[in-house]
């Protein structure tokens, strides 16, 4: 077992370390031991991880009481919902790499052995994981847990019920003091958003994929359980190093498939496509879309989760969280059962480790031979209008054909601007470009604007398009992840007002109904667009960044080869 942290610590010539670590309360004894960096990313930006810091003192407690020495430092989150539906959520998507980035620096520099990772918000969870798969030395990733529902009238709410009811409002159809009961009650305390949004999405992958302790992913954020879950986290992370188990060990192709499995089954954010492509690249996996769609295909649909379904995290938590969704789907031999995890032991042994409660009266999580839906909802489409792929979430999407024409938005402020002003209509297909991972840069999330739409009741009367993302909240006719992006000349640069475009669930297409040589003259007129940023961390980011269909990956063997 190499133990980087001896390079930093042992030796004469080290004094002078030595002596910078004894300012900071440590002594001799602490020195000698392997060094665990406890990377967290709380901040007062979102509730999402604003309990952070204190749950990083519970993961120290553990890996002192393992025996080896923690160094707490922090890296940033940006909150996607306040970043949401302006400028702000340019940099939200680029924060992923910049998280993975800054922990690999910070291990780098101080030569850590292994690594614990708190998280909270949407790009943290996999920047976290990102950074452990890159890093490849002795990790284990934890989530800080979801918000509790706000109540209001009997009914439990979300971030997006408040999203909703600006649509709903600006339709005329609450008052203002309804929205703004509703803006007070949606959000009780800390933790990330409450459904099976991005976050929870990739929470609940960190188990399936093992990077992740079982049973992790579901208690909430101030349920007494998430303290213990974080300190047992801590020393599972010191005992992984006592046994060389590493990210790479534990990140294999089954361990992807299984994690795919998890998104499909959970009815989970179309974001956990992008991460996982980024996650694969760290550890040199090809992960291609076919491989989304051929399991897909064989993944039944089986939780009734928001914001398609019914139900938030803590509900799903309270009859047995993922390990219940993962035991039914291990007994239908859906998922690989001997890969490794963070506890040293395979998915089945910890599965079979966990009491699971009885649940034939619940409602949320249905059998494998009686899903929700025979197939995932994890979609990949191809066709004209995106030749290298686009993506749409299909839980809680009645239609699967959708024909219309195209209104043209080269932003979303003018497309939510419209939304907002009562200008769409049924039949509609919006298009929002330019927002892609170059174009924007950062591939905004739409939430602002297909929320109002749903709460105006146009959410299954319209279709909408972008080369920009969704939030995991969104929910319905919503595609998006087009690819090749507007920015570099795709074809949904090309798209004028009144062109016809059709997308189909059924046979995985989407396509614009203009002639091969009317594009051919379009292609020829179109010119690229000068970048929005000309300088700093969005410049730097739109000059790396490849295709979504790629995991929008920044890539510096661009400019290396």
């Amino acid at each position: 077992m190499g133990i980087s942290s001896r390079n930093v610590v042992e030796g004469a010539a080290r004094a002078p370390h030595r002596a910078m670590y004894k300012a900071m309360g440590l002594t001799d004894d602490d020195l000698s031991k392997p060094f665990v960096g406890v990377c967290h990313t709380g901040n007062e930006a979102t509730p999402c991880n604003i309990h952070l810091a204190g749950l990083a003192q519970k993961a120290k407690d553990g890996v002192k009481d393992a025996g080896a020495t923690p160094r707490e430092f922090s890296t940033i989150a940006v909150s996607d919902g306040i970043a949401m539906g302006h400028e702000g959520m340019k940099s939200s998507l680029v924060s992923r790499e910049v998280i993975a980035d800054s922990i690999e620096l910070m291990v780098r520099a101080h030569q850590y052995d292994a690594l614990v990772g708190i998280a909270g918000c949407d790009k943290s969870l996999p920047g976290t994981m990102m950074a452990m798969a890159r890093l490849n030395i002795p990790s284990v990733f934890v989530y800080g847990g979801t918000i509790m529902p706000g109540m209001l009238d009997g009914k439990e709410l979300t971030i997006v019920d408040v999203y909703e009811a600006v649509g709903s409002y600006n339709a005329g159809q609450i008052s203002l003091e309804e929205l703004k009961n509703i803006e007070n009650t949606a959000c009780p305390n800390a933790g990330s958003c409450g459904g099976m949004f991005t976050a929870n999405t990739m929470a609940s992958i960190s188990e399936a994929m093992g990077i992740a302790l079982p049973g992790s992913a579901s208690p909430p954020a101030e349920d007494s359980r998430r303290e213990k879950i974080v300190y047992e986290t801590g020393k599972a992370c010191t005992q992984l190093l006592e046994l060389n188990i590493k990210p790479r060990d534990i990140l294999t192709f089954e361990s992807f498939e299984n994690a795919i499995t998890m998104l499909n089954a959970i009815g989970g954010s179309t974001n956990g496509i992008l991460h996982l492509l980024a996650l694969a690249n760290e550890v040199g996996i090809k992960l291609t879309y076919d491989d989304f769609e051929r399991i897909r295909k064989k993944t039944p649909h089986l939780a009734d989760m928001k914001p398609g379904g019914g139900y938030v995290m803590n509900s799903l938590d309270k009859i047995g969280g993922i390990p219940l969704i993962m035991k039914k789907l291990l007994d239908g031999n859906l998922i690989h059962a001997n890969v490794l995890t963070v506890t040293g032991k395979t998915i089945k042994k910890n599965i079979e480790q966990i009491k699971i409660p009885n649940t034939d009266d619940q409602k949320i999580v249905r059998g494998v031979e009686n899903p929700l839906h025979s197939f995932g909802t994890a979609v990949i489409l191809k066709g004209t209008l995106a030749p290298e792929g686009a993506v749409i979430k299909t839980a809680g999407v009645e239609m699967t054909k959708f024909t219309g024409k195209a209104k043209i938005f080269d932003s979303e402020e003018s497309a939510f601007d419209s939304v907002a002003n009562g200008e769409i209509k049924e039949g509609d297909v919006l298009v929002i470009r330019y927002e892609g991972p170059k174009g924007g840069p950062g591939m905004r999330e739409m939430l602002a604007t297909t929320a109002a739409l749903v709460g105006q009741g146009l959410g299954k009367k319209v279709a909408m398009i972008t080369d920009g993302r969704f939030s995991g909240g969104t929910r319905g006719f919503m595609v998006g992840h087009v690819a090749p992006e507007a920015f570099v000349g795709g074809p949904i640069a090309l798209v004028k007002d009144g062109d016809e475009i059709s997308i189909n669930i059924e046979d995985n297409s989407i396509n614009l109904h203009v002639s091969e040589k009317e594009l051919g003259q379009r292609s020829k007129k179109w010119r690229m667009p000068k970048p929005n940023y000309k300088s700093g961390a969005l410049a730097k980011y739109a000059l790396l960044v490849g295709s979504a269909a790629n995991g929008a990956i920044t890539d510096p063997s661009n400019f290396l080869k």
